[in-house]
């Protein structure tokens, strides 16, 4: 894609720094852009534009990437495993290539049953309810451990659910 910011003049890729590289709030990134857009940018770029904290962070992100390579593996990893897992448990999960996934619960309960039940053992999801995803949940992708302690959770409930 950076071959093409030379070619097309309204052309600016941006990328950010706060999901993949777990800094969200810190609001680092980066962009290129064809030297005519970049130049229109800097004309009405504000003055203080990134503070200390956020420059050493993205300075620090940059020197470790190997480190942050290396999260990438676990998360593409382990969001793979639990797609698996909560398929054959009765979920129907969207394709993902972000840190979570978003799988519709299995029939007759929804999202916020799951959640409660989860809760209650100290696992956290979210649903989201008023978006018109009544049916299902967001799991964001930890470490294995977990990942482990979720997919435990989620078939001790798909066990239980018959009795309760």
């Amino acid at each position: 894609a950076l071959r093409l910011v030379n070619r097309y003049s309204n052309l600016l890729l941006l990328r950010t720094f706060s999901k993949s590289y777990a800094a969200a709030g810190i609001r680092v990134g980066f962009g290129f852009g064809h030297p005519e857009v970049i130049g229109r940018l800097r004309n009405i770029q504000n003055m203080f534009n990134m503070n200390v904290i956020g420059h050493a962070v993205g300075v620090s992100i940059l020197a470790h990437r190997a480190t942050y390579n290396e999260n990438h593996r676990h998360i593409r990893h382990e969001r793979e495993r639990v797609r698996v897992a909560l398929s054959r448990l009765g979920f129907s999960v969207t394709p993902s290539h972000a840190n979570f996934l978003l799988a519709r619960v299995p029939a007759g309960r929804d999202g916020v049953w799951w959640h409660a039940c989860l809760k209650r053992k100290k696992i956290l999801v979210a649903v989201l309810p008023d978006e018109g995803l009544e049916d299902c949940i967001r799991v964001s992708i930890g470490t294995k451990p977990q990942m482990d302690a979720f997919l435990a959770a989620v078939e001790d409930i798909s066990g239980a659910q018959t009795i309760s």
